[in-house]
């Protein structure tokens, strides 16, 4: 499934790893004995990291929208 807009790099939603089992156990290795507040930490460098590379806003925007997608604010 892609989300595009008319001429625009569309975020990739099917799955794209050779291992998706490899990565999850490394992410959850990179987490284990954190904190809470260090794990919270440790994904928000990581996400700031990969926006970095992938450096196209529509694409992040996109998966940003996803992701927020069910999670209404609070107030």
């Amino acid at each position: 499934m892609h989300i595009a807009k008319e001429n625009a790099v569309t975020l990739t939603l099917e799955p794209n790893f050779a291992n998706p089992d490899d990565f999850y156990e490394r992410l959850i290795e990179t987490h284990r004995g954190l904190t809470d507040a260090q794990s919270a930490d440790v994904n928000a460098k990581l996400v700031l990291l990969l926006a970095n590379h992938i450096g196209d806003m529509a694409v992040l925007e996109q998966a940003m929208t996803i992701a927020r997608d069910g999670h209404e604010a609070q107030e």
